[in-house]
Order: C-alpha cells, then structure tokens, then sequence
C-alpha cells in the first residue's frame, strides 16, 4: 500500500552541522551513506560529541561531501561557515576556530563508510519528516519554519490521508525497490529545533509550540531493516504482515 513520496533527502556529513540535499543515496546499517560520518569530540566534557546543544552556532557551518559515494572511501567532505569561509575537514583551522569560539579542547573524528558508530544520531538509523506536520506547525506559528532546523534525513509527502502518523508506528515500510525500514517511535525535541541554521539565532517559540500541541513529537525514527538505494520521488508503501 503506497502511503507517500520522498520529497527531500538530507544528510548531514558532519555532527550538528547543516547538511545537503541530495537526489539520491545509498541506505546502509547505520542509516543514510556518510550521516554524521565525521564529528567533533569534546575532550573537557567526558569525550562527548560537540553538538549545536553546546555550541548553537554548529548548526550555521554548512557541510557536503564534494565527490560520489564509495563503499571503500568516504568522501572528501567542504564545509562552508555563515560568513563565506571555505574549509576542508583536513583544514586544522577549523579546528582551531571551534576551539577559540567553543572555549573547549576538541578533536576531529571521522568514521569509516560501512560504520558510524551508535547514537551518531542519537535515537536511531533515520528521521523521517512529513511535508504535513511542517505545513501545519507553520500555519500554526504563521510563518515559515526552516525544515532543516528539525534535522531529518528523509521528508515525504504523506498520501494516504487516512493513516496517521502515530499509526505507523511499529510498521514496516519499503522505499523504492530494495529498502526496508521500522519505524519505532516518534522523535522528541529538544532545543536544537529553535536555532536558525542560518544565523544561529534562537527562536524558542518553535519548541514551545511543539511542545504544547503535539506532545513534544515532531518527526519519525526508523531502523534500517534492509539495505539499497534511494532516491527523491520514491514511493513509501506499507508492507502488510
């Protein structure tokens, strides 16, 4: 049963960094080729990732990978700063300007393409995202809200209006023609969701409207239950079991 279509596809080549759409990509075992493949380790707090909850601005570097996928190589990655400047993950001077603008002692960490290590994304594989709970929390608020604040790797348009979100939970969808996800829970929010990934500028607003309309819920975890390619425009179909 078709439920919806695959609108957008986002990964994120860098933890808390903003990240790229894509038109297609490969799903593997952890989740979408290269999320979260590189990140920063904060060695004054416990060896934690830094994350945009530490240090909001994260959220305004934008990263891509500049080559195509490879199962043996992970791409090079360039990362783009809010004021123009150009990095590469190689560069020690991004390193050296997190460090100067967090206060904290950071090292670089990349992982290999067949493992990020769990939770890179914290809770699951993916973060799905519908077209419909977007339009809604904007015609709630009354006015656009930025999709990437909310940090999803795939946004679908829902089509089968007579099943709820709520409902898929539990489910076992297929994308396109090899891939097979669980959806398990809903996603709760946290503050992330209120910094322009543009400015780095806070809105709190944005949380608190989720948080009083929607129980806190705001998009879908998956766990990748069979691997392949996917690709903007695919259909979502329900399996039946």
């Amino acid at each position: 049963m078709k439920i919806g279509t695959i609108t957008k596809l986002v990964r994120h080549p860098v933890k808390s960094f903003t990240g790229e759409s894509v038109a297609s990509t490969n799903v593997v075992n952890y989740g979408m080729y290269g999320d979260r493949s590189h990140a920063f380790i904060d060695l004054t707090n416990n060896q934690k990732h830094l994350t945009i909850t530490q240090y909001p601005d994260m959220a305004t570097y934008k990263a891509r990978f500049t080559e195509e996928e490879s199962p043996k190589k992970l791409p090079s990655v360039e990362i783009v700063t809010k004021d123009g400047k150009i990095y590469d993950w190689q560069d020690p001077c991004l390193l050296q300007e997190l460090e100067a603008n967090t206060n904290r002692k950071l090292t670089a960490v990349q992982y290999a393409p067949d493992f990020v290590p769990f939770p890179a994304i914290e809770e699951d594989h993916l973060l799905l995202i519908s077209e419909q709970s977007l339009e809604q929390l904007e015609n709630s608020i009354g006015e656009r809200v930025d999709e990437r604040r909310f940090r999803g790797n795939i946004v679908y348009q829902m089509e089968a209006l007579d099943i709820t979100e709520e409902e898929l939970i539990g489910k076992k969808i297929k994308i396109g023609s090899e891939v097979i996800i669980q959806i398990n829970k809903f996603c709760e929010r946290c503050m992330i969701i209120t910094v322009d990934p543009e400015t780095g500028e806070k809105k709190p607003s944005i949380l608190k409207k989720i948080v009083k309309e929607n129980n806190n819920h705001f998009g879908l975890y998956a766990a990748v239950l069979h691997t392949g390619k996917i690709n903007v425009g695919d259909f979502l179909q329900l399996i039946d079991e």
